[in-house]
C-alpha cells in the first residue's frame, strides 16, 4: 500500500513555482506524427511553453526523444528495431532533423539552443562527468537551452542508458535540478494499467522511494518509446537521490509545462525527501575519504564560517595531497583545525598555481571557474561552530 502523502502534497506543489532549474523530458509520441516525422506545430507549442519558463527566470534543460522515431519514419520502418546497428542508423538519420527542428522552434522566441549527446560512459567517468556538469551549468547561465539526447549512434549495449527517462534523471542529478518533468501519453501514474482496467485510479502524489510503486508499475512501453511506467518510476527514484522531485503528466494537456510550473495539481508528483542542496550536502557529509588539504588564511576561514561563501584561490596559503579535480578535500584554518570540506574544482597541480592570487591575476588559468570550491559543494564541519 502506498504511503499517505495527502498532508504533504499541497506543500510540495506550492514549492514548484519557486524551482529555478527544471529538466523536462518529452517523449517520442509527443513530438512525432504517430512515428511519421516531426510535427512542427507541436514543437512550436513546446518551445513557447519553455520560453515562458525562461522569461520567468527559470533555467530549463530539455531531454528530447524522437531521433530514432524520426529516423524510422525517414526509413519507412513501422516497427522499432531491436538490433543495435539498426537503432544507431535510425538515430543518425533522425538526429540532425530533430536538432534543426528544435533550433527553428526556439528561434522564433529568440532562444538559442545547444545539442548535447551523452552516453552512460560520460557519466561513469569522473572527469567527463565534471565537464558535463560545468558545460550544462554554463549553458543555463547564458540562457541557452541544452537539447539533450542519448548518443545512440555511437552507444553500444553495455553503455546505453536504454531510454531517455533515465537519461533525464542523470541530467537532473548532474545539475542538481529542483524538478524533473516527464511528459508522456498518459495522464500520470495509475494504481493499475489504464489501458487494460477501466477502474484504474490516478495517483496524484507519492514518495519516489515508496516500494509499493514498483508493484503497480507497468513495464510495457509504447510502440515508439522504449520505457513504460516502471522505467519512469526507476528514473524518478534516481532523480530523488539528488533531491529532485519528479512529475509525470500528459503532454496532450494544454499549456502543461506552464501550469505544472505554477503548482497546478496535474498528473503525478513523486516526492524526493530532501531539496537538491540538502541532498548534496548530506552526500558530502557522508564522504570519509579525504584526498588533500587546503590551508586558509583568517579572512577566508571567516568567509566560509560566517558568510558561507565559496572558497577563492586568494584565501589559500598552501596545499597538501595529490588530489584530482572533483575530489573531496579538507579546509584548515591558520591553526590547522578542519573547518570545512568540499569538492575541489582543480587538481593539485593546477591549485598550486592558483593559490594566493586574485581572480584578475589568473584569467588564463581559471578554466573551471573562479572558485576553488563552490559553496554548493562545501559543508562546514562540527568544529567550525566553535571556532
Amino acid at each position: 500500500m502506498l504511503s499517505n502523502t495527502t498532508a504533504n502534497a499541497q506543500h510540495y506543489r506550492q514549492q514548484l513555482p519557486h524551482v529555478n532549474r527544471w529538466v523536462i523530458k518529452i517523449g517520442s509520441a509527443m513530438l512525432t506524427q504517430n512515428g511519421q516525422g516531426i510535427d512542427p506545430k507541436v514543437l512550436s507549442q513546446w518551445a513557447g511553453q519553455i520560453a515562458t519558463l525562461q522569461r520567468a527566470n527559470k533555467q530549463v534543460l530539455l531531454v528530447s526523444s524522437g531521433a530514432i522515431a524520426i529516423g524510422m519514419g525517414q526509413l519507412n520502418w513501422h516497427t522499432r528495431p531491436t538490433e543495435l546497428s539498426q537503432l544507431q542508423t535510425a538515430a543518425a538519420v533522425g538526429q540532425m532533423q530533430l536538432s534543426h527542428a528544435w533550433q527553428e522552434a526556439f528561434a522564433t522566441h529568440g532562444i538559442r539552443i545547444a545539442q548535447v549527446l551523452l552516453t552512460h560512459d560520460d557519466a561513469a567517468d569522473r572527469q567527463r562527468y565534471l565537464n558535463i556538469r560545468s558545460s550544462l551549468q554554463t549553458m543555463c547561465q547564458l540562457n541557452i537551452i541544452p537539447v539533450i539526447n542519448e548518443n545512440d549512434t555511437v552507444s553500444y549495449a553495455e553503455i546505453r542508458f536504454g531510454d531517455n527517462d533515465n537519461l533525464g534523471a542523470m541530467v537532473a542529478n548532474v545539475v542538481s535540478a529542483g524538478a524533473y518533468l516527464i511528459l508522456t501519453d498518459q495522464q500520470g501514474l495509475y494504481d493499475k494499467n489504464p489501458r487494460q482496467h477501466s477502474d484504474a485510479q490516478l495517483i496524484p502524489t507519492a514518495y519516489a522511494h515508496d516500494p509499493a510503486l514498483l508493484d503497480i508499475a507497468d513495464s510495457k512501453g509504447s510502440a515508439l518509446g522504449s520505457g513504460g511506467m516502471l522505467t519512469k518510476i526507476l528514473a524518478a527514484q534516481k532523480a530523488a537521490h539528488s533531491g529532485t522531485h519528479t512529475l509525470l503528466a500528459s503532454g496532450a494537456q494544454p499549456d502543461i509545462i506552464t501550469r505544472l510550473s505554477q503548482g497546478e495539481p496535474i498528473g503525478t508528483l513523486l516526492i524526493a525527501h530532501n531539496s537538491p542542496q540538502q541532498a548534496r550536502k548530506q552526500w558530502l557529509g557522508s564522504q570519509l575519504q579525504i584526498a588533500g588539504q587546503l590551508w586558509l588564511d583568517q579572512g577566508a576561514s571567516q568567509a566560509l564560517i560566517s558568510a558561507q561563501k565559496s572558497l577563492l584561490p586568494v584565501g589559500v596559503t598552501q596545499i597538501s595531497g595529490n588530489f584530482a579535480r572533483g575530489e573531496l578535500v579538507a579546509c584548515l584554518n591558520p591553526q590547522g583545525k578542519e573547518i570545512a570540506r568540499g569538492l575541489i574544482n582543480y587538481d593539485a597541480q593546477e591549485t598550486q598555481q592558483l593559490i594566493g592570487k586574485h581572480s584578475h591575476e589568473l584569467t588564463q588559468l581559471l578554466i573551471h571557474g573562479d572558485t576553488l570550491i563552490h559553496r554548493d559543494n562545501l559543508i562546514l564541519t562540527p568544529n567550525a561552530a566553535h571556532l
